[in-house]
């Protein structure tokens, strides 16, 4: 009998209230780059190594019934995270927690359109 495995995570995405609204977030204020095809009713990104999606509630979700991903932490790779905090508070990005430095380099908490805390750091 072959033992089944699980390697770690293969894909992670958002659900999301309004999926132009969300996909034009990660795309234009966090510079995520839409891959050449998505699903019906998802927006998927060319993240590396774990593709990224944003796509419609699944039959049943309520995203109005607390808040959204209580419990789970998105963090998110970026080259200079600093000069994004500061391009996303100019741009009037709600940030939850300012630059600090952390165990994976500096770090920040943002909030995206759907009250999603993600966190951003530079390694």
């Amino acid at each position: 009998m072959t033992v089944a495995t699980v390697s770690g995570p293969s894909f992670l995405s958002l659900q999301v209230r309004d999926l132009a609204v969300s996909a034009d977030f990660y795309e234009s204020r966090l510079g995520l780059v839409r891959a050449p095809q998505s699903p019906p009713g998802a927006v998927v990104f060319t993240t590396s190594p774990i593709p990224f999606a944003v796509r419609n509630p699944a039959p049943g979700t309520d995203l109005d019934s607390g808040q959204p991903g209580l419990g789970v932490a998105l963090w998110l790779e970026c080259n200079n995270a600093v000069a994004l905090h500061e391009t996303l508070v100019a741009a009037e990005v709600t940030i939850l927690t300012d630059p600090f430095d952390g165990p994976f380099g500096k770090t920040f908490v943002l909030q995206d359109p759907d009250g999603y805390a993600v966190t951003v750091h530079s390694s």
